[in-house]
């Protein structure tokens, strides 16, 4: 096919200038909340040549574990790159929205992501300037990013989600009062009054609708007054009624003087015809940036033009994946042409050389005010950083312990340990105090029970809480220090009430040594023993990341401590004798023990275990094997507390390695 070059009129304005310079435009500001507002100035976005090549390991057969072991070394895994990014270029000024079009895998995700400075430094190559300068972290911090997914906790209003959000990212300068009032300012301005009240809510939970979701989403970015916004795909998963109100919100804001660029998947034409411009991809190459409304006048002077009357986000999609062909140029199957290498080579020929001219030229009046206030703004950075870590710690733990009210109290979890309460304190009701070996089952089923529920529950924290955690950690909203104390805090205040309520129960109806010091020493021990129990599951989540692998992991070590831990095996194999001395529940057995039973002389005399009577007797080896000559308490107890500290110090180090 011969390329047309056509009048290139229809991508610029009548006096000859590039497509995305504009006239100046009167911005509104926020309104009564502006004097403590975070200030911000216009920034004018520029990306010149954005590269981005993606290193991917090419894998060998089905890569499965005994495939890659016994393979050859000339059947290992190869490393590849793949091109996401080429050469891509444009310009977004206030006032403005940019949407990017594209089929899926086109690179739009990455190019946002590229503009936050979010993305890995690694394979990218190109310029990203803010007002004709370097992205600093003054910019960043002027940036507001709405990822796809919405990530908000399920169990939070709408109004306490901004509110906490609020108290976290805007500066310490700001009274709680003011920070509040800046949460309901954003809330009347995005249209969420009506739910405010309502729970965000998941999959599982009723809450807001998925319009209203995204728009808590932005809300999150619009707290800190944002000077540009860029959000990856607002409109997925909406109907077309939902999505041309969100759409509107974002003209709004553009109208107040906010650049934003927004990833679009398939929008209708009334959202179309919102769009300033219009940034098309394909296979990580530009075709079209320019106008939104000129896009179909430069594809039909290429002579590319729909044959009935349709969307035009759907036919510049079509072109994208290279379903549209010539209108002047009927042709058989096997000779048409590669629709995109063409396509690009116009838009390199045509288009690339206006886009990357308006990139390189600036308007110095506007660049120097905003320069002189970028200045101002980093002389205040002191004034601009967000709240100390306490006031950090008090907030996360307030939001953490309101979150967790519904997981840690729901009826099920409830029913479930009061009627294993009650039911092992009907098993052993009134317990004799000679009924050694009965007892020593009470103790041990405890030690069972309470190992492995906590365990199991700590594992999925940090992994179900991962996609927030690193969002809300790439916002700069907290430190990851003020997070990990708030959340043990949090766990530990949720979590000590059951066995608490457990072992009450189960005490005083199993009949064990009626002596309140007993009573409490029992109960500090299975705090204790939960305590590291939840430690252990932290450090393994935190660990492994992924639930179903974590709680697999769990699963077998659990199974080892319970083993070695005292009551099932007296005569551990040497070669794992050295288990029992890693088994939190072996120490925990041993402390439950000496409260009931002392350094073990009471046993002896119960039971008449003296070398005169016959101390080889089967029910005599237990008192040797589990009470006499046992670990000393103190030991016991330091034990747990070191791996109570050394659980939570791992848990901790293996999340410093995930990524915000």
């Amino acid at each position: 096919m011969h390329m047309i070059a056509g009048d290139l009129n229809c991508v610029t304005d009548p006096d000859g200038s590039a497509p995305s310079d504009h006239p100046p435009q009167t911005f509104v500001d926020r309104g009564d909340t502006s004097s403590f507002a975070p200030s911000s100035y216009p920034i004018t976005l520029k990306f010149i040549d954005i590269c981005y090549r993606l290193k991917t390991e090419k894998k060998s057969g089905d890569g499965g574990l005994f495939s890659r072991v016994f393979s050859d070394s000339d059947n290992r895994d190869r490393a590849e790159e793949r091109t996401v990014l080429q050469g891509v270029t444009g310009t977004v000024s206030p006032g403005e929205i940019l949407a990017v079009l594209g089929p899926s895998g086109s690179g739009k995700s990455t190019l946002l992501t590229a503009l936050a400075g979010r993305l890995n430094a690694a394979g990218f190559t190109g310029t990203v300037l803010a007002n004709d300068q370097r992205v600093t972290k003054s910019v960043l911090k002027r940036t507001g990013f709405v990822a796809q997914d919405d990530v908000l906790y399920p169990h939070l209003t709408v109004r306490e989600t901004l509110i906490y959000c609020s108290l976290l990212r805007l500066p310490k300068r700001l009274s709680k009062k003011e920070k509040i009032t800046m949460a309901e300012s954003v809330i009347s301005e995005l249209g969420l009054g009506k739910c405010e009240d309502t729970i965000i809510g998941n999959s599982f939970i009723r809450g807001v609708s998925g319009g209203e979701r995204k728009r808590v989403s932005i809300a999150h970015e619009m707290l800190v007054n944002p000077s540009l916004l860029l959000l990856d795909e607002p409109t997925s998963g909406l109907d077309s009624t939902a999505a041309h109100r969100l759409v509107s919100t974002l003209v709004t804001l553009a109208h107040k003087g906010k650049t934003i660029v927004t990833s679009v998947h398939q929008p209708s034409s009334r959202v179309f015809q919102m769009f300033t411009s219009v940034l098309l991809l394909s296979e990580g190459q530009c075709l079209y940036f320019g106008k939104a409304t000129h896009a179909m006048d430069y594809f039909a002077s290429l002579r590319y033009s729909p044959s009935f009357p349709m969307n035009p986000a759907d036919f510049l999609l079509d072109l994208a994946n290279g379903a549209v062909y010539p209108t002047h140029d009927a042709q058989n199957e096997g000779d048409k042409p590669n629709i995109r290498q063409t396509l690009v080579a116009c838009y390199n020929n045509l288009l690339a050389p206006k886009v990357k001219e308006a990139c390189m030229s600036s308007d110095h009046n506007n660049t120097n005010i905003a320069v002189q206030k970028m200045s101002s703004n980093q002389e205040n950075k002191r004034n601009l950083s967000n709240c100390s870590w306490f006031s950090q710690f008090s907030i996360l733990l307030q939001r953490s312990l309101k979150e967790r009210r519904h997981e840690s109290f729901n009826s099920l979890k409830v029913f479930h340990v009061i009627a294993a309460a009650f039911l092992a304190g009907s098993m052993w009701w009134h317990s004799n105090i000679r009924d050694v070996q009965d007892r020593l089952g009470l103790l041990f089923t405890t030690c069972i029970f309470w190992g492995v529920l906590p365990s199991f529950t700590a594992v999925f924290a940090f992994p179900q809480d991962r996609a927030i955690f690193a969002k809300e950690r790439s916002s700069g909203m907290y430190t990851l220090s003020s997070y990990f104390t708030a959340r043990v805090v949090g766990d530990l205040l949720m979590d000590l009430a059951l066995p608490t309520a457990f072992i009450t129960i189960v005490y005083w109806m199993a009949g064990l040594r009626p002596d309140i010091v007993a009573f409490m020493f029992s109960l500090a021990v299975i705090l204790l023993y939960v305590m590291v129990a939840m430690g252990f599951g932290q450090a393994m989540g935190a660990a492994i990341m992924d639930a179903k692998q974590a709680s697999t992991a769990v699963t077998v070590v659990m199974f080892a401590f319970v083993m070695t831990g005292g009551f099932y095996v007296h005569n551990v194999p040497p070669c794992l004798a050295w288990m029992k001395y890693t088994s939190f529940t072996f120490y925990t057995y041993k402390l439950l023990i000496y409260a009931q039973y002392g350094e073990g002389n009471l046993i002896s005399l119960l039971l008449g275990c003296h070398p005169s009577n016959g101390s080889d007797r089967a029910d005599c080896k237990i008192v040797h094997g589990d009470v006499e000559g046992q670990i000393h308490p103190l030991t016991c107890v330091g034990v747990l507390a070191l791996m109570l500290v050394g659980y939570r110090l791992l848990a901790y180090a293996a999340l410093r390695r995930v990524k915000a």
